[in-house]
């Protein structure tokens, strides 16, 4: 079974009573459009020539009722066609969405956050189009098509021969223009997630493009971008504009020869004029069952396309994965453990992280520093598993992090990451999704650790303040205090700080740091920072190079036994500040 198939009977199982009224009403409108060039016939060979104008008002009322129901018919089933589409639409995204929303990094990484996106949409709309085509197309078109055939031979199998060649010249010229069109699909959905990739680069880094006067070069990478997608658009539209023309020049060549072919039989008497204009009925219906089919091949090659993409989404586990049975709750003070903890991307020749091994006790704090690259961003992120380790562990409180509960360990975990984003909202909703519950004065008070109050106060609003998606409304250092206060908020036991006192300044920094050991003197604490001043007074730094431990100690230790901290230091500080 293909990709799709599995896909449609994945999703459309749940709707068994909307499909069952589809088949329902599709059928009885095809059985009825299939009766009535039958009924015509009747009326002019029998009626019209007979001359019986109470059997011609009766079979024409007849005639208008049947037409009405399948007029009705046609509405319902097209509405539990659209009904059915819509809940299959919405329950991929669903399973999408919780999908990716479970994803550690490494998963997102694979696939892209455009790709993502346009998965999430584009592609589910396609699916969601072929459902709804379907619920309309796929039961009369093959009803239509067999069940002409079927009546056109009773009523005349003279020039039933007719139907043998128009319609498998049909069949073939469709199915030879839908294989070559799958890779053109497959190709323009890809171009459309780099479109889709460019233009969030591009509305993300709006400031950066107008600070160094690129706005002409971002058109013109947008304009290639979208070039791409017109140029393979193009190519598989121009495949499928081949198919109309092809249907309608057999369907209208199919009757010049009915007429043609059947004129003689009705100048030679064995064919009457009713029965020829219900052949040519039949004939009609059987190819417009043949065009119907036709718009349906349209759709399948882009929407097997796009099932197969999702189908990778969905099919694609997270590599942090809750345990089977975590381990039994023994939180007692937060204590973090690395133990010869190493780390490498998949796929890639070397890893991340070497061989760490340290001890985070409990009111403690800890910094870690190193040059770009060092790995301090990956090392913090094993705490909360948005990745886990690929050598040794990490442990808290005795218990390794794969072994507690996901959401147990993450309500002991405050994280600040390094680039700090806030939700569209008002503050205090930004506040709260550290804790739902926590009441006004919970964040007045870790507004005031973050050293946020002052500016908050200031805001129309205060606490109600409007947020801008991303904290666009905000400085850098605003927004920087915010996220620390969110993390605030949350009341956890360790608190892992990503370079998050970079964008402020060093006296707000300084002041952040000592509202911190006063306030939440039991808390631990793991720092990651750039700048010495941050971290110099930590009761413990850890310095990393490529990924390895070169030191180990406090900030007058680390000064003599360390090379590489002490360059650091020298860089950044006068010889009075370093001691």
């Amino acid at each position: 079974m293909t990709v799709l198939g599995r896909l449609l009977l994945r999703y459309l199982r749940p709707g068994w009573l909307l499909i069952v009224g589809v088949l329902v009403f599709q059928i009885a409108q095809s059985l009825a459009s299939l009766w009535l060039p039958t009924l015509n016939a009747d009326i002019i060979d029998t009626g019209v020539i007979a001359g019986d104008v109470d059997y011609i008002w009766g079979a024409g009322l007849v005639m208008l009722l049947v037409s009405l129901g399948q007029i009705a018919c046609s509405i319902v089933a097209v509405y539990f066609g659209s009904r059915l589409a819509m809940g299959v639409g919405r329950t991929l995204r669903y399973d999408l969405f919780h999908r990716v929303v479970g994803f550690s990094q490494r998963e997102v990484g694979r696939f892209g956050a455009a790709s993502l996106i346009t998965r999430t949409t584009n592609d589910v709309q396609q699916v969601q189009m072929l459902v709804q085509m379907s619920a309309t197309v796929t039961v009369s078109a093959p009803i239509l098509a067999i069940g002409g055939i079927v009546f056109a031979i009773q009523v005349d199998a003279g020039l039933s021969w007719l139907m043998a060649v128009s319609v498998p010249i049909l069949l073939v010229v469709v199915s030879a223009i839908v294989v070559r069109s799958v890779p053109a699909f497959r190709a323009m959905q890809a171009r459309i997630d780099r479109i889709n990739q460019i233009l969030r680069e591009q509305l993300s880094g709006i400031r950066v493009v107008r600070a160094f006067v690129r706005e002409r070069e971002e058109r013109a990478r947008f304009g290639d971008a979208s070039g791409d997608v017109r140029d393979t658009a193009l190519r598989a539209g121009n495949l499928m504009a081949l198919m109309f023309p092809v249907v309608m020049l057999v369907l209208n060549a199919s009757s010049v020869a009915v007429i043609w072919f059947g004129s003689f039989q009705i100048d030679a008497g064995t064919t009457q004029v009713g029965t020829l204009f219900a052949f040519l009925s039949y004939m009609m219906q059987i190819l417009m069952g043949v065009m119907m089919a036709t718009f349906m091949f349209m759709m399948i090659p882009r929407a097997a396309v796009c099932a197969t993409r999702i189908e990778e989404v969905l099919d694609t586990d997270s590599s942090v994965l809750a345990p089977e049975h975590p381990a039994a709750a023994t939180y007692t003070s937060g204590r973090v453990v690395f133990d010869h903890v190493g780390f490498a991307y998949p796929g890639a020749t070397d890893a991340v992280l070497h061989d760490l091994t340290f001890t985070i006790e409990p009111g403690t704090t800890t910094a870690v520093i190193g040059s770009t690259g060092a790995g301090k961003t990956t090392l913090i992120g094993l705490i909360p598993r948005l990745f886990d380790a690929t050598a040794g562990s990490v442990s808290v409180d005795g218990v390794d992090v794969r072994d507690h509960d996901p959401d147990r360990l993450w309500e002991r975990i405050g994280l600040v990451p390094q680039r700090a984003f806030l939700f569209s909202g008002t503050v205090a909703s930004n506040l709260r999704y550290g804790d739902a519950a926590a009441s006004d004065d919970d964040l007045w008070r870790a507004l005031e650790i973050a050293q946020a109050r002052d500016f908050v106060e200031a805001m129309p609003g205060a606490l109600n303040a409007p947020v801008a998606q991303g904290g666009t409304n905000l400085s850098g250092g605003q927004r920087q205090r915010l996220a620390i206060a969110r993390a605030l908020v949350r009341r956890p036991e360790i608190y892992l700080f990503d370079d998050s006192f970079s964008a402020l300044d060093l006296r707000t920094d300084a002041a952040l740091r000592s509202a911190l050991d006063t306030r939440l003197p039991d808390a631990t604490r793991l720092v990651v920072a750039q700048r010495v001043s941050t971290i110099q007074h930590a009761d413990q730094i850890v310095v990393l190079e490529h990924g390895r431990i070169v030191g180990l100690g406090r900030h007058n230790e680390l000064l003599t036994d360390c090379p590489t901290y002490r360059q650091i230091v020298e860089s950044q500080l006068s010889a009075a500040e370093a001691a």
